[in-house]
């Protein structure tokens, strides 16, 4: 639960900020800021959270983890606040807002830290309340640069206060003192400031932001994670059986051509196997000849010898995935630091739209084959010039906008025709001839592509190219869809 204004006055009273400086401002999700405040050589860590249910400002003792990548609010803070001395901290009235007066010799702003769950917002204002940022921009509540902030006004009586404390009792914390004694017999939690009570709460019980819900967040994020990856695994491994035994089609289009004479065309073959002297019943095709019904059983071999290398390849990747998944789950566990777990848990669970990538467009892995499609023209310009190289494929449909696809070349392996297939879908279905279901391609390699001159960003001519037609293949989507990295 969050904070009410009487815990919050105290938390508040506690802190004796005054005429410290702050230092050091991290932001380390979107609802939290912390910064470090000096004064008298002693150094406290103030956690300021806006969270549903969890709105609070308090001293913490662990040290707060930086974000990976800069957010703008701390970017803002930190050319703007850092530095400058806190002249008053205070809160307005009985309201849940906590007033920051901070200044430099050049420049003076007004924080105002309004914790109230579901509206929570930290607005900076100048001297005559024009907002310059906020932690959240809310444009039709006028919470935006440049619009003019309104300070509640509050002025409450002592009968007010008296009655707002009746209404609003501090905790006293009475479960977290029975596991505080459990866990660390001796010691009087008493004795504990209010903030160190706080801090422990949320860290240990709180619901949104406590060590323990995370944990289970984290196992729920490991097992759904964990079950995909090992049933992918298992597929895996299942057709790598299936080609290791690969030796038998050959033996069974052997046995086909060397008892051909005695075939009657029906649908099925009897013969006796002159390696191991047992009768064998084998399935044929009664439209094709008995060399054609051969033919069958040597190209499957064919295709399960030259798929064993990529076969090999994804298993390899699957088992690499699915350890660095329990090294991730295992440094959760380990990990004490609430805000660090709920970070590695918000990365982890990060939409694979906003992850980064080490290069523009959609990647997949398929067969030991990368493929690479650009959907705009500023992402096949990117790839062009950076990512791409002049062995590698490249294909675009003919007469249709659309984005371009790549696939990675390998040494010495010559691109198989599934692979051809699975990238004519991709660019398809990234064109506008997706609407028709069906295109006709154009492919050639990287190196025969020149660029168009004074032509717009991305566009190529290619030389040397090739004709493919697609026609849309869904299971060829799904597959892919589940080599999308």
């Amino acid at each position: 639960m969050s904070l009410n204004c009487n815990e919050l006055n105290l938390i508040i009273d506690e802190l004796d900020l005054e005429g410290s400086f702050i230092q050091e401002i991290v932001q380390p999700g979107f609802d939290m800021v912390s910064f470090r405040a000096v004064k008298n050589g002693e150094l406290k860590t103030i956690v300021i959270c806006t969270g549903g249910g969890v709105c609070r400002i308090n001293e913490i003792k662990s040290k707060v983890p930086k974000n990976e990548k800069p957010l703008r609010f701390q970017e803002f803070l930190r050319s703007h606040v850092q530095g400058m001395r806190i002249n008053s901290f205070r809160q307005i009235g009985l309201e849940r807002i906590v007033k920051m007066d901070v200044s430099t010799w050049q420049q003076k702003y007004f924080i105002y830290i309004r914790l109230w769950s579901g509206a929570a917002n930290i607005i900076v204002t100048d001297e005559e309340k024009i907002i310059q940022d906020c932690m959240y921009r809310r444009p039709k509540k006028n919470e935006m640069s440049g619009e003019h902030f309104e300070e509640p006004v509050a002025n409450p009586s002592e009968d007010e206060r008296k009655a707002s404390l009746e209404r609003f009792p501090i905790r006293d914390f009475s479960d977290l003192k029975k596991w505080y004694g459990e866990k660390y017999p001796g010691k009087d939690f008493d004795s504990l400031s209010f903030n160190q009570k706080i801090d422990l709460f949320y860290s240990e019980h709180a619901t949104s932001l406590s060590r323990e819900s995370l944990l289970l967040q984290a196992e729920k994020w490991y097992n759904v994670r964990h079950s995909k990856m090992e049933a992918a695994l298992k597929r895996l491994q299942a057709k790598k059986t299936e080609f290791q035994n690969a030796g038998k089609l050959r033996h069974t289009g052997d046995l086909i051509l060397a008892f051909g004479s005695s075939y009657d065309g029906g649908k099925m073959l009897v013969c006796q196997d002159y390696d191991s002297g047992e009768t064998v019943h084998i399935q044929m095709d009664p439209g094709l000849s008995v060399q054609e019904n051969a033919s069958k059983f040597y190209t499957q071999y064919k295709k399960a010898v030259s798929g064993m290398e990529s076969l090999e390849h994804d298993i390899s990747l699957s088992e690499r995935n699915i350890k660095e998944l329990e090294d991730e789950y295992q440094a959760m566990l380990r990990e004490k630091n609430v805000i660090k777990i709920e970070q590695m848990l918000r990365h982890d669970t990060t939409p694979r739209q906003k992850t980064e990538k080490p290069h523009a467009g959609l990647h997949y892995e398929i067969d030991g084959w990368t493929l690479i499609v650009g959907r705009t023209a500023a992402e096949n310009d990117d790839l062009l010039r950076h990512t791409v190289k002049g062995q590698d494929m490249w294909l675009h449909t003919r007469d249709f906008a659309g984005g371009y696809v790549f696939i990675k070349a390998r040494r010495e392996k010559t691109v198989p025709l599934e692979i051809l297939l699975y990238a004519g879908n991709l660019a398809v279905y990234h064109s506008k001839a997706r609407r028709n279901g069906q295109a006709d391609l154009y492919y050639t390699q990287v190196k025969h592509l020149r660029r168009a001159k004074n032509g717009p960003k991305g566009l190529v001519l290619p030389t040397q190219e090739k004709n493919l037609f697609i026609k849309i293949d869904e299971q060829k989507l799904r597959i892919l869809e589940e080599h999308l990295k």
